[in-house]
């Protein structure tokens, strides 16, 4: 017997012996549906603070569903297993994932669909109650306080060292991120961290040669 019918005879026998029974096949595909309905809840329940997508979420409860069956048929038939292979390598999906919390949830919807279909239920809750705690517990940790984007427009005899001494006594880490000159004046954008907010526009608006002035906030991604 030659070397190549060795590998072939062991892979045939593997998959004699991975061979599912209806039974068993109920029983992984109904604790899937069980982990749909959990990573659908957690998922509803972490964005009640942002944006919702039900259409998201829905897909997020069916993939465990549908990965844990594309596990199932590669285990049992060799060439279900490499036809699933070279299909899903010329698979090219081009929707942008804007969030990154959901590429998490994305990530742990596939992940238990395999685990599920490779029949380890225990580590699959396992994972899920780890991810669930570490998901809430980590909202809980206070952010700290975001930086602010002072913009203001100079008239032509406006003078930049003036405002930002103005600027300095009322924040900290101040310094210019943009200067745009224009036929009327300079345009400028500062960033800066200041707990008095209203002063702070305050005296940037009363400066001489300041024809307007507004205070943004933003969450560090902010293109300039």
């Amino acid at each position: 017997m030659s070397f190549q019918d060795i590998i072939k005879n062991s892979i045939l026998e593997t998959m004699e012996n991975n061979t599912l029974s209806t039974a068993s096949l109920c029983i992984t595909l109904g604790i899937a549906i069980l982990f749909c309905l959990y990573i659908y809840a957690v998922y509803y329940l972490s964005q009640r603070k942002g944006f919702y997508s039900k259409q998201f979420n829905i897909v997020l409860g069916v993939l465990p569903v549908i990965t844990a069956g594309i596990i199932l048929a590669m285990q049992s038939n060799l060439v279900i297993s490499l036809g699933m292979v070279g299909a899903l390598s010329i698979v090219r999906f081009r929707t942008a994932v804007k969030e990154p919390k959901d590429l998490l949830f994305l990530f742990w919807s596939i992940g238990i669909g395999i685990i599920l279909g490779a029949r380890n239920y225990e580590l699959a809750l396992l994972i899920s109650l780890v991810v669930t705690i570490l998901l809430f517990g980590l909202e809980l940790i206070p952010d700290s306080r975001a930086a602010l984007l002072l913009v203001v427009n100079l008239d032509r005899e406006g003078r930049e060292d003036e405002l930002m001494s103005a600027v300095e006594k009322l924040s900290r880490n101040a310094r210019i991120k943009s200067r745009s000159r224009t036929m009327d004046g300079t345009d400028l954008i500062i960033e800066c961290r200041t707990r008095q907010e209203k002063a702070l526009l305050d005296a940037a608006s009363s400066i001489p040669h300041v024809q307007s002035a507004s205070l943004i906030a933003h969450d560090g991604e902010a293109v300039y």
